[in-house]
């Protein structure tokens, strides 16, 4: 019987690990092919290895060669503005309402959780036009800023129902302690909620650093000028207009993104994993 047993658990340990072997190969095989297209002689990928044969420095010394037509240390800057920007915007407005949702009951509290639910069910891009729209409205079309709203406005629905759910498994034993002692709710809020939240704060600030770094659609329609693009509009036009095609540059551009998303999650990792499994535990 325990023979049996030994035998079932080992099966199952066997299929998970392969399981978890094969998505992990899914998942690494394409970012080694990038890295080593990067480092790739040439412009097409079809001729390319994951270890170079012949590698070379050329790709990223092109990026920032200076030429006109090819902004990109210019796009990069841009970007980090753009994410950085939206990182501390999100957090302060997230912190805010989750706070109010997590501590207040007011009328109306359960139909705006609701309509932040299913705002997290509507892609972005579907509201492109009235978008487009609004900007030629406020007349700040290829405005950083006017984009920089749209992406805190767009992180708040399902970062707040994260953080309202990792502030409600704080004890409210301690606002109510804090009470006692004359402390008012914005130094309840700033000096024991806040502070206890850390793990979840740390998860909204990756969220809202990581969103406009990949986004392509929505810079795209409020952008215009190439000295207002951002990364991802111009890796695209490096690849469709710029150089001709020249796929082993875009892949160098692309792996230099990576490198500020690296040190995000490096200062904010001893509390990303906890306020990874902790958000949401609670409506």
């Amino acid at each position: 019987m325990m023979r049996n047993m030994k035998t079932k658990k080992s099966f199952g340990l066997f299929i998970s690990y392969t399981i978890l072997a094969f998505m992990m190969v899914i998942i690494i095989y394409p970012l080694l092919w990038t890295v080593g297209a990067s480092f790739n002689p040439g412009n097409s990928l079809i001729s390319t290895s994951i270890i170079p044969k012949n590698p070379t420095l050329d790709h990223y010394r092109e990026l920032f060669a200076g030429k006109e037509s090819l902004q990109y240390g210019h796009w990069y800057l841009n970007s980090l503005k753009i994410s950085l920007f939206t990182m501390l915007g999100t957090i302060v407005s997230v912190s805010f309402t989750a706070y109010a949702f997590s501590r207040f009951r007011f009328k109306g509290r359960k139909n705006a959780l609701t309509l932040f639910l299913l705002l997290q069910m509507i892609p972005q891009f579907s509201a492109l036009i009235a978008l487009f729209v609004l900007a030629q409205i406020l007349g700040m079309m290829n405005s950083h800023w006017l984009l920089i709203l749209l992406y805190i406005g767009g992180q708040i629905p399902m970062n707040t129902y994260l953080m309202k759910g990792y502030m409600d498994s704080i004890p409210i034993d301690l606002d109510e302690s804090a009470k006692i002692d004359g402390a008012s709710n914005t130094r309840i809020f700033l000096q024991i909620i806040m502070p206890l939240s850390r793990p979840m704060v740390a998860v909204v600030a990756m969220n809202g650093f990581t969103g406009p770094l990949g986004d392509f659609v929505l810079s795209s329609t409020i952008l215009r000028s190439p000295e207002a693009y951002t990364l991802p509009i111009g890796l695209y036009n490096l690849v469709n207009d710029v150089m001709g095609a020249s796929y082993t540059t875009f892949a160098a551009g692309a792996i230099l993104i990576s490198i500020p998303i690296a040190i995000i999650f490096i200062l904010l990792q001893k509390n990303f994993v906890s306020g990874l499994t902790a958000g949401g535990t609670k409506g």
